[in-house]
């Protein structure tokens, strides 16, 4: 019997939950609007960078009109210069869905972010609580040394872990001197699948096709004024946290707008670096069996897609495809 103790939130947290992922400029977006209109959900964000006000463009954020649509949760919540990982998401996601739950109301969560679908699936760790003197000790020493340590207690995590990823290494360290137990070991248990809702969906279009569209949607972006957004972004009360400066595209214009390459280089870059980000994607996608791929074919409309998944979702239900199409009949592909 598992301890919900063990988790940083109860699995049972999510039950019933719908979950549409993708890799980016796969259409997610549109697709979970018609879902969530036929479904009568609102949509939890589930993208790593749409939680932070003033990145807007570059992260393909819902505009007044899809949210005036279907209500959002989880954008714009933290200002750019906040910092957000994993734990702190799958917190506001649970409580987003205990509060519709109590609602009444389901829920939809749309995104593309890696380690949270995979900590939305499979739970994650709790762990100890940090130890500040510990880690600032650790943390001083040079990461071959705390590399060579850990491959001595726990050479399995060794192996995932990069030596010059010291806060990961730290981190598995600090387990280890606080419980005694390898990471490796106590995080074996959030390897197995805990998914009971509807089966989880990803959108799964030919690879060069997506390529093709994550190019025509970064142009488009650009067009929309992407350079200016990140000039603005610079001239905050504040500067940019660590983790939005790394956003895709984010990160190359702050370069451009530094001198470090042209406007040329900067585009074939963000298309390049955006292209492996949905290898990437697709990679964790793949190794997630609790997943079900919905194939995408270029002359398939959004509307089309989201008849597919909904005869997943409610394969007994023989007017889901008309739900879809006369919830936004003027929508086009």
């Amino acid at each position: 019997m598992e301890r919900s103790a063990d988790f940083l939130v109860d699995p049972e947290v999510f039950r019933g939950v719908y979950v549409l992922t993708g890799p980016t400029a796969s259409g997610k977006s549109e697709v979970g609007l018609l879902l969530a209109e036929a479904l009568g959900a609102e949509i939890v964000s589930m993208d790593s960078m749409a939680v932070y006000r003033g990145l807007d463009i570059g992260t393909a954020k819902p505009g007044p009109q899809e949210r005036a649509r279907v209500k959002h949760h989880l954008l714009d919540v933290l200002d750019p210069w906040e910092g957000a990982n994993v734990a702190w998401w799958l917190r506001q996601a649970a409580g987003v869905c205990q509060d519709l739950a109590r609602r009444g109301q389901k829920a939809l969560i749309v995104g593309g972010t890696p380690m949270y679908l995979k900590a939305l699936l499979r739970g994650l760790f709790a762990g100890p609580a940090a130890q500040p003197a510990l880690r600032e000790h650790l943390a001083r020493l040079p990461g071959d040394h705390l590399h060579a340590r850990l491959r001595e207690h726990d050479p399995e995590a060794a192996r995932r872990i990069h030596p010059h990823d010291i806060r990961r290494l730290v981190r598995a360290l600090e387990v280890i001197q606080l419980t005694g137990q390898p990471l490796s070991a106590m995080q074996h248990q959030f390897a197995q699948i805990r998914w009971h809702g509807p089966v989880p969906v990803w959108l799964a279009w030919p690879r060069q096709v997506l390529y093709r569209r994550i190019e025509e949607r970064v142009d488009r972006m650009l067009a929309a004024g992407w350079l200016d957004e990140v000039r603005r972004l610079e001239h905050l009360p504040r500067p940019l946290s660590h983790v939005a400066r790394q956003a895709l595209g984010y990160r190359e214009l702050l370069e451009y707008l530094d001198g470090v390459r042209s406007w040329e280089d900067t585009i074939t870059l963000i298309k390049t670096r955006s292209r492996q980000f949905a290898r990437r994607q697709l990679s964790w996608f793949r190794h997630l069996p609790e997943l079900r791929a919905v194939v995408v074919h270029p002359e398939d409309s959004p509307q089309t897609v989201a008849e597919r998944i909904l005869a997943l979702w409610r394969p007994n239900d023989p007017d889901s495809a008309t739900q879809v199409r006369s919830s936004h009949p003027g929508c086009t592909r």
